[in-house]
């Protein structure tokens, strides 16, 4: 987490192309949290998160940039839907229940973290128990040479094991009931722990045909899930977990403009709309939210809300809820430049996907560049005549583009095949002239 505002902006330059000031107002929030985190806890403590509201059109990169920065600072991130929320005493999802998937995104990643660090002793219990099957223990009193030689077998054994020269051989595993977890999160915290406790009741009952013959192969995962139940200490990961999410989690609040109310709407006073926005408020204000794992402040978790805000303005959120997102951020349009710049130098980008998997086939694509000008430039026509979705538009262009080559890759295999800027006319003039073809191919 110890990354400047500059080192998180380059890292994210890798897979979002313009959209700076964006990069640097995240990055800074970021740091923000980490300079936190140094201070006395009496400073901690009064120094709340500035949350960021992003606005931009559908595909600018606005959930990309937190999506990236969460999985690079492996902190507990979700993003959710503003407008699948309902105002309480409405059927629908509560709004708190958005807490209750980052507790739970949380506990998922110190879990990990946890299997890591015991990744040696999971494997040794996977690997013990293997063995144990293929090559059951010697009887009690055994002389000691046999015991010699039950040890050269058992290391053999064990070799064999690990290189998967046994992975075929069958074995019988006593399949333990691991206790399954239930997180629907829009439960209320009580009722989900009657609902996990019905389901001990039953896998008790449910005790008299556990044994069952399976492959080394498939005996593998069932064991190392049943290694991870028995080492590691679920108490523990669950108190570390609520506290990774209080200090350094990230609800991304998606289509946040769904629920603004326009003053010249009549709707002003729909209850799925300003209602959800007073639920929320006191969510990214700062509360105390119970989960079946035990209650989890909001008071430090970094709220980033996004819209498009076509047929709404921020403005029209509720005062209190705009007060609570300080820090406003609006995204560029993407340009034809932008487009071929996403295509040839995002780390990964699409370009390179459909590179590699036509390669699975033995089929080698090859772009040449004033395909990519070409591309880039259809795509930007089709989002200037027809809806604006940004680089989305760029899978379905590319999509058509490569469709036949696609389609009949497996009878090329050992060839080259080089997309054109002719073919790239050939294929999408005709639909981006259009606007009527546009709209439904495109």
């Amino acid at each position: 987490m110890n990354l400047t505002p500059k080192e998180i902006v380059e890292y994210l330059d890798n897979y979002v192309i313009s959209q700076n000031d964006a990069k640097k107002t995240i990055a800074l929030a970021l740091r923000t949290r980490y300079r936190r985190m140094k201070l006395s806890q009496e400073l901690q403590d009064e120094i709340m998160p500035k949350n960021i509201l992003m606005i931009g059109s559908t595909g600018v990169g606005k959930t990309e940039i937190s999506r990236r920065l969460a999985k690079m600072m492996r902190v507990p991130f979700i993003k959710v839907e503003a407008s699948k929320y309902t105002e309480v005493g409405f059927v629908g999802r509560d709004v708190e229940s958005m807490v209750r998937d980052l507790v739970v995104s949380s506990i998922g990643i110190v879990k990990a973290e946890k299997e890591e660090e015991s990744k040696e002793k999971i494997e040794n219990y996977v690997l013990n128990k293997i063995v144990e099957k293929l090559l059951p223990p010697l009887p009690a009193g055994a002389s000691e040479s046999k015991q010699d030689d039950y040890q050269r077998l058992l290391e053999a054994m064990e070799s064999r094991v690990l290189s998967g020269e046994m992975d075929d051989k069958t074995i019988e595993l006593e399949i333990q009931n691991i206790h399954v977890e239930f997180n629907d999160t829009n439960l209320p915290p009580e009722m989900a722990k009657v609902q996990e406790s019905f389901s001990k009741v039953f896998s008790q009952m449910n005790k008299e045909d556990n044994k069952k013959e399976v492959t080394v192969k498939d005996a593998k995962p069932i064991l190392k899930l049943e290694a991870s139940s028995k080492l590691l200490d679920s108490t523990n990961i669950n108190a570390i977990a609520l506290k990774r999410a209080e200090d350094g989690g990230i609800i991304f609040l998606d289509e946040i403009d769904k629920i603004a109310v326009s003053a010249k709407s009549q709707g002003r006073n729909d209850p799925s709309k300003e209602g959800v926005q007073r639920d929320l408020l006191p969510i990214v204000e700062g509360s105390s939210v119970s989960t079946k794992y035990g209650t989890i402040n909001t008071d430090h978790i970094l709220f980033i809300a996004a819209g498009a805000f076509h047929l709404t303005k921020p403005s029209d959120l509720i005062p209190e809820l705009q007060g609570r997102f300080p820090l406003r951020v609006e995204l560029e349009s993407l340009t034809e430049d932008t487009l071929y710049r996403i295509l040839t130098q995002t780390r990964n980008s699409l370009l390179n996907q459909y590179e590699a998997l036509l390669s699975v086939e033995g089929l080698k694509l090859v772009f040449e560049d004033e395909a990519i000008h070409a591309i880039a430039k259809l795509a930007h026509r089709a989002n200037e005549t027809t809806e604006d979705i940004g680089a989305r538009r760029l899978h379905t262009v590319i999509e058509r583009v490569l469709e036949e080559v696609s389609f009949s890759a497996n009878e090329h295999k050992d060839e080259e095949f080089i997309i054109t800027s002719k073919l790239v006319h050939e294929k999408l003039d005709v639909i981006v002239e259009d606007d009527d073809l546009s709209r439904y191919i495109l």
